[in-house]
């Protein structure tokens, strides 16, 4: 990454464990498109009186913005059921999943790899 990745915490305590896996998987992303100019993650708890990454019934909203040649890439996860991501570690496998999935089209794309659809007969 040209850019260094940035991570940003919103309405929970900052984390050196959470911090660290978000820095792995960044760099799993790397692996996927080298092309990567910038990163940047935001970790947010749905309600303002949240201080802990343990609390249960309070879902977490992760969005991750990777800028590359070309175009910028958004995952988020924030679904309609506010059970789905009361977890922080699901919440982030599931954004991280969903911005690996748009790299590798992404990539795909660029390579000129996209599937073109038989016309129907």
């Amino acid at each position: 990454m040209k850019i260094p990745l940035q991570i940003t915490f919103h309405g929970i305590d900052h984390s050196n464990a959470l911090e660290e896996r978000i820095r792995e998987k960044a760099a799993k992303l790397e692996q996927i498109c080298e092309r990567i100019t910038s990163c940047r993650v935001v970790v947010e708890a749905h309600h303002k009186n949240t201080s802990s990454l343990h609390r249960k019934g309070e879902p977490f909203h992760i969005r991750i913005s990777i800028t590359v040649p070309g175009a910028e890439l958004v995952a988020g996860r924030d679904p309609k059921d506010p059970h789905i991501n009361e977890d922080v570690s699901v919440a982030l496998r599931d954004a991280f999943d969903c911005m690996g999935r748009q790299l590798r089209d992404y990539t795909a794309r660029s390579r000129g790899e996209v599937k073109v659809r038989a016309a129907a007969q």
